[in-house]
């Protein structure tokens, strides 16, 4: 029972790669109500990103995740369209293999450092701001330790 369980979590969480795009392994939602949800998340999170991409200091990357996540398990037409977008596909195809290209470590990590410029200049409350630029320093770390592609 157990391995069985073990399977469908990995199903659940997996994203199909281009080739597998026709014969998906991830399971739709047989709900209705969860799979429209699902579907509308999707939706937001693509125009979300969309606007992220002219707008400074929205982020687009989260929501192109969010939205590859939430279209696998509720519209595979939607989820290919996103997969196969000029911009939003090298991506994630990308993210799904492990990799993550120089440029975008070099954006975060300018994002980042910026941040914390920002934050020990106003910030007064001192664990504040030690706390938020160790996470920052944290994920920067394993950013960089990310294979590029």
């Amino acid at each position: 029972m157990k391995s069985l369980e073990n399977t469908q979590d990995q199903a659940m969480f997996s994203t199909p790669s281009l080739p597998e795009l026709e014969h998906s392994t991830v399971p739709a939602t047989s709900n209705r109500l969860k799979r429209w949800l699902l579907h509308v998340l999707a939706l937001l999170s693509l125009a979300i990103a969309m606007l992220g991409l002219v707008l400074p200091g929205l982020p687009s990357t989260e929501f192109i995740l969010l939205a590859a996540w939430a279209a696998a398990r509720s519209s595979p037409r939607l989820h290919a369209w996103i997969l196969r977008h000029r911009l939003f596909g090298p991506l994630l195809t990308d993210w799904q293999q492990g990799k993550l290209p120089r440029r975008a470590k070099w954006a975060a990590t300018i994002a980042m450092t910026i941040t914390a410029i920002i934050m020990v200049a106003f910030v007064t409350h001192l664990p504040s701001v030690v706390i938020s630029i160790s996470c920052m320093a944290t994920v920067l770390t394993w950013l960089w330790c990310r294979p590029e592609p």
